[in-house]
């Protein structure tokens, strides 16, 4: 009972960040990895396709107030698209261990950069 409602908090706090636009990842991997015990890539995966729901619904209010910048979408679309199958193929040539410094690491830079902004 306890987990599933561990798994309930993580989702709704990982989707409300998700909504906001910063990226619910950086709450749902570290979550499946320290708390539940799955592996990096286990919880990259898994971030992955929980991402599908919730982008549909920040996209779709996000279109409806309007928020949405037209012109750079095709680039964006196309080398985004682009740069997750280079990512997808680098994360599963690389070893588990490293993936999860690799994240770790990257988690530091963005947080420094976040505080350290004006």
């Amino acid at each position: 009972m306890m987990r599933i409602l561990m798994l309930v908090l993580t989702g709704a706090v990982s989707g409300i960040i998700s909504g906001m636009g910063i990226g619910g990842g950086t709450v749902l991997i570290p979550a499946l990895v320290f708390l539940f015990g799955l592996d990096q890539l286990s919880a990259q995966t898994i971030n992955l396709i929980y991402f599908i729901p919730t982008a549909i619904i920040a996209l779709i209010t996000h279109t409806k107030n309007k928020n949405i910048e037209k012109q750079p979408l095709k680039p964006l679309i196309f080398f985004g698209t682009a740069g997750a199958m280079l990512g997808c193929f680098l994360a599963l040539s690389l070893k588990p261990i490293f993936l999860k410094k690799l994240f770790g690491i990257f988690l530091l830079i963005m947080g420094f950069s976040e505080i350290t902004k004006k």
